[in-house]
C-alpha cells in the first residue's frame, strides 16, 4: 500500500549537471518552481472544471474559452517540470503532490452560471500570474536568468488569458 508524501518540504533530490549555477542555488530553484508546478497543474484542472460545468447563454464562448486555457496552461505544466529537470532536479507533479502543496483557492464545484466561473477564472489565473511574477523575482535573485525567463513568458501567458476571460466581464451596461 502506498503511503502519502507527507514530507513535502524537505530538501529535494538532485542530480549531478554540468549546469553551473550553483548546487544551493539549483536546490532553491527547484523547491520554488516544484510550487508552482503545484499551482499549475491545479490551474490546469480548475480550468477544465469550468470548461465541463459551464452553463448560461454564452455557454459555447466560454466552453471554448476555458478549454483554450487550459491547454495554455498544460504548456507552462510541461515547461515548469522540463525545467526543474534541467536544474537535476525530480518534477514532483502527480496530483496528489499538487493537491498537497497547491497555493490557489479551491474551485467551487457549486458554480454553473457563465459569469461566476468567469469571475473564479479570472481569480485563479490572476494569483496564479503573480505567483508566476514573484517567482521572476525570486529565480533573478539566485542569478538564473533561464528560469526569470521562462516564467516571464508564463506570467505574459497568463496575463493574455486573464484578459480574455475578464473581457466577458467589463463590457459597459
Amino acid at each position: 500500500m502506498n503511503t502519502p508524501n507527507t514530507n513535502l518540504a524537505e530538501a529535494p533530490v538532485m542530480y549531478e549537471t554540468e549546469n553551473d549555477l550553483p548546487k544551493d542555488h539549483r536546490t532553491e530553484l527547484i523547491t520554488l518552481m516544484n510550487q508552482r508546478l503545484a499551482d499549475a497543474v491545479d490551474l490546469q484542472l480548475q480550468m477544465k472544471q469550468a470548461h465541463w460545468n459551464v452553463k448560461g447563454p454564452s455557454f459555447i464562448a466560454l466552453h471554448e474559452l476555458f478549454d483554450k486555457v487550459s491547454e495554455a496552461v498544460e504548456d507552462h505544466v510541461d515547461l515548469i517540470a522540463e525545467r526543474i529537470v534541467q536544474l537535476g532536479g525530480v518534477a514532483e507533479g502527480t496530483i496528489r503532490m499538487a493537491a498537497a502543496r497547491t497555493r490557489l483557492t479551491e474551485y467551487s464545484p457549486e458554480i454553473a452560471d457563465g459569469m461566476a466561473h468567469v469571475e473564479a477564472v479570472a481569480r485563479a489565473l490572476s494569483t496564479f500570474g503573480q505567483a508566476a511574477r514573484n517567482t521572476i523575482d525570486e529565480a533573478n535573485a539566485l542569478d538564473d536568468a533561464g528560469t526569470a525567463d521562462l516564467f516571464t513568458e508564463v506570467s505574459r501567458g497568463i496575463d493574455k488569458w486573464l484578459w480574455f476571460v475578464e473581457a466577458h466581464s467589463q463590457a459597459k451596461k
